[in-house]
């Protein structure tokens, strides 16, 4: 059973990572297989709680597109170059295959045959070459073993329609020869004497004796068959290896984790109804059927701490959201189907899944309680935001219970170290907790810094701004950026130059300049973003 994803928004801050690892564990000993993961860096405060509770941090997923390997592809739909003609034919109608990749012993491709090219080898006047092996030699022709000394036959394939004495008389025969006969004695000894390389007998007829004990002094192989010659002359170029009528040595692959969407466009400029499917050491897997590639599975995820396409995972749409917990206003994500949404008017995230924990009767370990009151303290800012509630206090006291830690103690601790932005570039800085939003079909982009020194930043606000409004010219209408400090209990903002107008409306400012202190202004949740909204709509 492939396993359900569970994930935070982009730019992830303590809630989103420590929400998701918590949910998975908690999944988990409910039976349901799920992975932790995160679609961006994790921050230094983050990462700070998950050493100090020996959590390891969840690995990134870059996305949740619809890949090859998804898709219901023919596996192990393949044969190896040496398989016989006729075993490859079987092989094919068994799996309703009209194309089929050769494969060598360690299953790399090697290349690839349809039935059109079959059709036309089988059809074809050029059959009377023999390049093959006495295993193939034996299933194909119904045969059995009389006399063998060679495994590998390669030769021209002499028939007898003609009597003997005229075969004698006009063909002179070579080592290499293959030669098709029945129970001909004169032409079996001519055979024999000349030392071919095989001698196939039809109608299962009897080598006498005499020939028999000369066909082994000159190691001359010889089978019998249960067909007539005729029978033999249809059947025996069916024993021949398939690569040699291999007439497409370098075919149209694809990745096996390569995108749905990226088959589907190259599918339509070339047209081919068969592709097959290798992964990055070119080892063939199957084939994958244009006629069954509408037949795939989604990824199953499960989002925290976020509702909304514009922060969520590249490829969402594409994916099966199973279940959303949440803490936000309702965004923009829908579903096909009914699903479980919980989105509760708490501080955090976390406060909801630790909740569950206690719903649900499950144990909560210590290491996932200190995460969740990690991400408690960080959203509430230990407990100073407008965002909490009375359910995130009690509920952080049975978690730093658990998690053997003084709240206020720990809290400053954590607040100290998930804000010290010492030796972040301008980007790192404006990426710790970014959030992007959709605003009447446009694109707008939020960050919040919290800081318990805001000297540290300030002599990086002309930059900060550089960079604002050029983030402005590409993707969003307008950027802004809040600077919480704890200790003042307020916020400095920064915005793109085109934005002055709308941060003076939202939050009725006069004289504005960049890095104007707000007090007051702490949650993105409760005050930045509804502002904006109002405004805006």
């Amino acid at each position: 059973m492939k396993p359900i994803y569970v994930f935070g928004h982009k730019n992830p801050d303590t809630d989103s990572v420590c929400s998701a690892i918590a949910l998975a564990y908690l999944k988990e000993a409910q039976g349901i297989h799920c992975i932790p993961k995160v679609i961006g860096p994790i921050n230094h405060g983050t990462k700070w709680a998950l050493d100090y509770f020996n959590v390891p941090a969840p690995s990134y997923i870059n996305d949740v597109k619809v890949q090859i390997k998804d898709v219901k592809y023919s596996k192990k739909a393949f044969v190896n170059e040496n398989a016989s003609i006729n075993d490859t034919v079987n092989f094919m109608r068994e799996r309703d295959l009209t194309a089929v990749p050769l494969v060598n012993d360690q299953n790399i491709l090697t290349g690839y045959i349809t039935l059109k090219e079959l059709a036309k080898y089988l059809i074809g006047d050029k059959r009377d070459i023999i390049d093959t092996n006495i295993k193939h030699l034996i299933k194909t022709l119904n045969a059995k073993i009389i006399t063998n000394y060679d495994h590998d036959f390669k030769g021209q394939i002499q028939t007898c329609p003609v009597s003997s004495e005229t075969f004698i008389k006009e063909n002179t025969l070579k080592k290499d020869d293959i030669v098709v006969v029945g129970d001909r004695y004169k032409i079996l000894e001519y055979a024999i004497d000349s030392k071919v390389e095989l001698i196939i007998m039809s109608g299962n007829k009897v080598l006498p004796k005499q020939l028999l004990d000369k066909a082994i002094k000159n190691r001359v192989n010889v089978i019998t068959s249960s067909y007539t010659s005729f029978e033999l002359c249809n059947k025996l170029s069916l024993a021949n290896y398939i690569k040699t009528i291999n007439k497409t040595p370098h075919p149209r692959t694809i990745d096996i984790n390569s995108y749905y969407q990226d088959f589907l466009n190259l599918s339509k400029k070339l047209n081919y109804n068969n592709y097959p499917v290798i992964n990055k050491a070119n080892e063939c897997l199957g084939v994958l059927k244009l006629i069954d590639s509408s037949s795939f599975e989604r990824k199953k995820v499960i989002l925290v701490d976020h509702n909304n396409y514009e922060q969520s995972v590249e490829g969402l749409e594409e994916a099966e959201i199973i279940e959303v917990f949440d803490h936000h206003n309702i965004g923009n994500i829908g579903t096909n189907t009914p699903i479980y949404f919980t989105c509760r008017p708490v501080g955090c995230t976390a406060t909801i899944i630790f909740d569950c924990f206690e719903k649900e009767k499950i144990n909560c370990p210590k290491a996932i309680a200190g995460i969740l009151l990690s991400a408690v303290i960080s959203d509430t800012l230990l407990f100073t935001s407008p965002t909490t509630t009375q359910t995130d206090i009690d509920l952080a006291n049975k978690m730093a219970k658990i998690a053997n830690v003084d709240i206020n103690k720990y809290g400053i601790e954590f607040l100290k170290a998930a804000s010290s932005v010492k030796n972040l570039s301008v980007t790192e800085l404006i990426n710790q907790d970014f959030k992007s939003y959709m605003i009447n079909n446009k694109q707008y982009g939020i960050c919040q810094i919290t800081t318990m020194d805001f000297d540290e930043i300030a002599g990086s606000i002309p930059e900060i701004v550089n960079k604002l409004n050029e983030m402005s010219q590409t993707l969003y209408e307008g950027v802004l950026i809040f600077i919480t400090d704890i200790i003042k209990q307020g916020s400095y903002v920064l915005y793109n130059d085109n934005s002055q107008s709308l941060v003076e409306s939202a939050f009725e400012l006069k004289d504005i300049h960049e890095g104007l202190f707000v007090p007051g202004l702490i949650s993105r949740k409760k005050q930045m973003l509804p502002a904006i909204m109002k405004l805006l709509d």
